[in-house]
Formats: C-alpha cells, sequence, structure tokens
C-alpha cells in the first residue's frame, strides 16, 4: 500500500512521543520506508523530529537523513552529539558521509572525524572533503568492487565476497593492475562461465568510460547519460582506481543544478528555498530586482525622448507594453533554448548558423504576428500607419531579442560564466530598453513626426 502522510498519522506519533511509548513508536515506524520516515518528520517540531532521530537504530537513521531537506537535516544535526553524528555517518556511504560532514562546523567537524571508530572510512571521507563538491571527486564514493588482472577467477571470487560487504549495490566490477591503475571491467557472466584456473586478465573487458577526479560534475552527468552507464568509475591523476558514481548521486546533481539554474532564470541569485530567512530571500532577490529597477528607468528615459511622438500618435503609448512583452519574452525563449542546450552538449554547431536559424524564425514568427496586429488595426480602425508601425515594430523587436537571447548565453558559456544568468531579468530587462527604444525610431521613421 502506498504511504499517505495524513494529519492522523502525526497526531499518532506526537502522541506516543508526548507518552514516551518507544516501543509502540518504533514498531509503528519500523513498518515505514527511510523516505516516508523523512517525510513524516518533515512535519513534526525539531524537537518531536531528534527524538525519533535518537530512538530509532543509526542503520535506520542514516537513511532518514539523507533523505530530508538540507536545512531540516542542519536543524537535527545541531541537537546531537558529535558522538550522536559519528554514529549516523558510520552507517553512511563515503559519499553521503562526506555530504552531511562537509555541512557541518569546522569545530564540530573535527569532532565528529575523530569519533568515527572505522579508521579507514574516516580517512575515505576526508579525502572526498578535499574535492570541489561539483566535481567527481566530490561526487564519487569510495565503495566499490575492483579485482586485480592477475588474480585467478577462484580467487577473484573469494576476495569479491569480502569487498561486497562494505558495498550497497554492485553495479559494475573493475579491474585494476598491481598499482591500482583502472584497467577495464568485469562482467559477471563471463566471469561465472570461466575456468576457475583462468586469471582475470583473460577474461576482463578492456573498453570501459571513466572520469578523472576533476571532471565538472555536468560533465560526469553528459557521459553517463550519453552511454547510459547506471555508475562510471572515478581515477584521480595517475590514472589509479579511487572511486566510483552511481547514476543516484548524478540525479541528484542534476536536480539541485536545475534548481539552481530556474532560481537563476527567475532572477535569484543564491540557492534559497521557501523556509529561508528574510535576509537571505532578500539578499537573493533585491540584486535582479534593482537591475530590473534600473531597466525600467531607461525605458522611461527612452520614451521622454520622444514625447512629441506621444502628443500627435497617444496610441503608440499604449502599445509600449507589447512591444516590451515580446522583446522579453523572445528573448527568454531563445536564451532558454541555448541554454538548454549548451547544458545538454547539443549546440555543436556555428555561432554564425546558429544566429542565421534565430533570425529565420524570429521573421517567420514576427510576420505572423506582424500580420495579426495588421488585422486587428483594420477591425478596430486604427490608422493604417500606426498598424504598420507597430507590426514592422513587433518583427524588428523579435529579431533584435532573439539575437541577444542567442547571443549572450553562448559568450557567457564560452567566458566561463553559467549561461543560465542571461535568461533571468539580464535578458529581460536588456530586451525591454532596447524594443522600447527601436519601437519609437521606427515610429518616427514611419510616421515622420
Amino acid at each position: 500500500m502506498a504511504f499517505e502522510l495524513t494529519k492522523e498519522l502525526i497526531e499518532k506519533i506526537e502522541t506516543l512521543i508526548e507518552e514516551k511509548n518507544d516501543h509502540e513508536l518504533e514498531s509503528h515506524l519500523e513498518e515505514y520506508h527511510h523516505a516516508d520516515i523523512a517525510e513524516v518528520l518533515d512535519e513534526l517540531s525539531l524537537d518531536d523530529a531528534t527524538y525519533i532521530i535518537k530512538l530509532l537504530g543509526s542503520d535506520q537513521t542514516s537513511e532518514v537523513l539523507m533523505e530530508m531537506g538540507e536545512d531540516d537535516r542542519e536543524k537535527i544535526l545541531r541537537n546531537l552529539n558529535a558522538k550522536e553524528i559519528a554514529e549516523e555517518i558510520e552507517e553512511m556511504d563515503t559519499d553521503d558521509a562526506a555530504d552531511i560532514v562537509s555541512e557541518l562546523s569546522e569545530d564540530i567537524k573535527s569532532q565528529v572525524i575523530s569519533n568515527i571508530k572505522d579508521k579507514e572510512h574516516a580517512e575515505n571521507i576526508v579525502e572526498l572533503l578535499k574535492y570541489d563538491e561539483d566535481s567527481a571527486g566530490g561526487l564519487m564514493a569510495k565503495e566499490l568492487i575492483k579485482v586485480n588482472e592477475n588474480w585467478s577467477v577462484t580467487g577473484c571470487m573469494t576476495e569479491m565476497r569480502n569487498q561486497a560487504e562494505n558495498v550497497t549495490r554492485v553495479h559494475s566490477i573493475y579491474v585494476v593492475d598491481n598499482k591500482g591503475k583502472l584497467k577495464g571491467r568485469l562482467s559477471l557472466k563471463d566471469l561465472i562461465t570461466a575456468p576457475s584456473k583462468a586469471e582475470i586478465a583473460d577474461v576482463y573487458i578492456t573498453n570501459v568510460d571513466y572520469v578523472d577526479v576533476h571532471t565538472p560534475g555536468d560533465e560526469v552527468a553528459r557521459v553517463m547519460q550519453k552511454y547510459d552507464l547506471e555508475a562510471i568509475p572515478v581515477v584521480d591523476e595517475f590514472g589509479r582506481l579511487v572511486g566510483r558514481i552511481t547514476v543516484d548521486d548524478i540525479i541528484d546533481f542534476i536536480k539541485e543544478e536545475a534548481e539552481k539554474d530556474y532560481q537563476m532564470a527567475a532572477g535569484i541569485s543564491e540557492d534559497v528555498e521557501a523556509d529561508s530567512t528574510i535576509w537571505q530571500l532578500t539578499r537573493a532577490r533585491l540584486p535582479w530586482l534593482i537591475l530590473g529597477l534600473f531597466g525600467g528607468l531607461g525605458a522611461v528615459y527612452v520614451m521622454q525622448g520622444f514625447d512629441s511622438a506621444l502628443e500627435n500618435y497617444e496610441i503608440l503609448f499604449f502599445f509600449t507594453p507589447l512591444i516590451a512583452a515580446m522583446a522579453g519574452n523572445v528573448g527568454v525563449q531563445s536564451s532558454a533554448i541555448i541554454v538548454q542546450g549548451l547544458a545538454n552538449d547539443t549546440v555543436r554547431d556555428s555561432l554564425a548558423k546558429r544566429l542565421l536559424k534565430e533570425v529565420t524564425l524570429s521573421i517567420i514568427n514576427g510576420t505572423a504576428l506582424g500580420l495579426l496586429v495588421i488585422g486587428f488595426g483594420a477591425v478596430t480602425s486604427m490608422a493604417f500607419l500606426v498598424s504598420i508601425t507597430i507590426a514592422v515594430s513587433i518583427l524588428s523587436v523579435i529579431i533584435m531579442a532573439a539575437l541577444i537571447g542567442t547571443f549572450v548565453p553562448i559568450i557567457l558559456n564560452n567566458r566561463g560564466i553559467d549561461p543560465a544568468i542571461a535568461t533571468g531579468p539580464f535578458i529581460t530587462t536588456s530586451n525591454d530598453i532596447i524594443g522600447i527604444l527601436a519601437y519609437f525610431y521606427i515610429a518616427k521613421s514611419i510616421l515622420n513626426f
């Protein structure tokens, strides 16, 4: 039966906590998946959520903590001491453990690491913390199955059983040489069907996709998507196998990047959530709002320069929101497509070819919209020259907005700047000003004022 979070369920758990009926509370929560428990904790007070974390075993709550939102998890961890956090960390894979430890303050971080009983686990976590969190090294886990090319099939099977105790899921078997360098991968079918005395060197597959510890996360995602990989090995500067990245880790990375890009496109400069503080939300939004303000003031300044036109042709004023909206919308559409293409590595043709394509598309769209405006003018008895002015203006601003929306993200990407920034108020504001300016210059040329 699918889990359903209800008011009655929350009230029952709160009652059990209040009565300190630990036995029934444990029995009740044992029925739920760790992701469902995380959902329950999100609805409880901090004290009640912490109570459950301390009550349940670390083998269960370590999974629950990873399912929780970062802010909620951080609050609960602040209610635990270093030893209690270390107990949770010991039950996690190294990549998840490193993510948790990186969220702690420096003094708590050192205390937690020193309280981890498994010293190898602690050393692996410390190693992962050295890498950028958005690189392959920061995304990888140390848990994997690797075998030596010089082992026999029988010896390999024995060693794999020992290694598998520390690996939650065995996606692949990797083959290394005596120096630990990645040589290839091993098919489980080939291993089972091979003669017991055969050496791994005779049966492993040399063709293996891998990434370097410093490979950016978006490049890792591209490689895994392109070759449909469930996991990919990670090597260091010397080609030695040091970890692996699984598909669930890269999905989490893609989700986080998508959220950042979405917020940036909406004009939010920091990674914030609905329950972030007023100061955090203000700091994230205000810079772009200021940009929008200056853009609007710029448009006002442009319109003031054509006050004589508005005196003779008042109707032009009423169409300025339409011109600005068309410029902004087309610019955002064009930049969004380019940003998506850059992220998926599908923008491979030359800049000139890409711009020509956008111009052609803009002419088709602008002409169609311009004809609709002329038709609207005929129905409403609007002066023909005014209809032509608006139609030509729409066509012109659509072409300019499309060029800006295409050109800017590519230039930003080439300069190492996240092109997602181009899809937000940056493009909208610039196109508004340029669109209004073009509108009145075209009107001046056609209407001779």
